[in-house]
């Protein structure tokens, strides 16, 4: 093999090397690319996610605000609790007093 063979065969792989990698390259892309499409759904399913997340936002805003206000109420409810028990123990204790009363006199 000569010198201008051996160019010319160089030559030859360098540019099958080449068609290839192009060819590879074009493959890759052809499938990785995302069409219009693809695009449009993609943007409405970010604007949907976008509006799901919104709405759990207003959900949990909503469910800390009704949570304080029975909790609140609950409290309320606990410390009317013990006023009347305690007022119904007073209550108790002057009932026997004046039965007490009643029955020594």
């Amino acid at each position: 093999m000569n010198r201008t063979e051996f160019i010319i065969a160089t030559a030859i792989i360098l540019f099958v090397a080449f068609c290839l990698g192009w060819f590879a390259n074009w493959l890759v892309h052809r499938f990785i690319r995302v069409n219009q499409s693809e695009m449009g759904e993609l943007d409405r399913m970010a604007q949907e996610l976008h509006e799901a997340e919104e709405t759990r936002d207003q959900a949990i805003t909503y469910l800390q605000q009704r949570e304080a206000e029975l909790t609140n109420q609950l409290n309320q409810t606990e410390a009317e609790l013990a006023a009347t028990m305690e007022g119904l123990r007073e209550a108790r204790q002057e009932a026997e007093v004046m039965r007490a009363q009643l029955e020594r006199g």
